[in-house]
């Protein structure tokens, strides 16, 4: 028996002949049944504005909304808007991440840095994302670097609560064969831990993401001249919903699409075998 059998325990399942173009279609099958829903809602909102039963000044048809996106688009005004929030969302994304990683498989590996470190992450985690931003301004500043940090808190949260759950909860027999093999730090991390705890950690990937979205509204606020959350604002502030409803449909679909990887990432790696 050689160490390279510890990563062949934790990792996924051997892949059957034919299987990856099955899997590949069922996805592609629920991803087009899960347009259907958007779709009709969409199509029964915009007869409802044409008739006049819903009011414009709330609820502009699709349409108007799609017209003023296409307005934007020409313009060069969508580009450079949903660029910065995406940079932005990336960035922090991936700095929470990272930071949530780490914490979350030191504190899954120790019980007493968990109970030291645990009680106040918890805490931090239940203030909203509002009331960090007059303190972000005044540690970072007004510049990117305060809205970056304040989305890779967003982050941070669910990552490092998951991974640390998921890690906490492993067959200790797991570990004690990886530390026969010595498996230690980041090559235990890596190669056991991070595998073995893998549903829980892309749960915590993909929950980080949404809030990164949620985040990078509140991190807009911070005096931002372009993005999306910079579009909701004008549109408030112009009396302009059509504007609104843009900005947050490109809010819903940037936010499906950075979801579909780790989606992806996690259907390859918890398929039943």
């Amino acid at each position: 028996m050689t160490t390279s059998s510890i990563p062949a325990v934790v990792g996924a399942p051997p892949a059957q002949p034919g299987a990856p173009a099955r899997r590949a279609r069922r996805l592609g099958s629920r991803q087009l049944t899960g347009w259907l829903l958007p779709l009709a809602v969409a199509l029964l909102w915009e007869v409802l504005a044409r008739l006049g039963v819903v009011p414009a000044h709330w609820f502009p048809a699709p349409t108007r909304i799609y017209q003023t996106m296409t307005t934007l688009s020409a313009s060069g005004l969508l580009f450079k808007h949903v660029g910065a929030t995406l940079l932005r969302v990336c960035l922090g994304f991936c700095g929470g991440a990272l930071l949530g990683t780490a914490l979350g498989v030191a504190t899954g590996r120790s019980a007493r840095l968990r109970s030291l470190l645990d009680p106040t992450l918890q805490a931090l985690r239940s203030i909203p994302s509002l009331a960090w931003v007059p303190l972000f301004l005044l540690w970072l500043g007004i510049g990117e670097t305060s809205k970056v940090s304040l989305i890779a808190l967003g982050v941070f949260f669910p990552v490092y609560l998951n991974l640390t759950t998921g890690i906490a909860a492993l067959d200790p027999r797991l570990l004690e064969v990886a530390a026969l093999f010595e498996y230690r730090g980041a090559r235990l991390a890596r190669q056991v831990l991070l595998p073995a705890a893998l549903p829980a950690y892309i749960t915590g990937l993909r929950s980080g993401m949404g809030l990164g979205w949620m985040f990078v509204v509140a991190a807009e606020l911070m005096g931002a001249s372009r993005g999306l959350g910079y579009l909701l604002v004008d549109g408030q502030t112009t009396s302009r919903p059509e504007l609104v409803m843009a900005a947050i449909a490109c809010f819903a679909l940037l936010g499906k699409l950075t979801d579909l990887p780790l989606e992806v990432w996690g259907r390859r790696w918890q398929r039943p075998a």
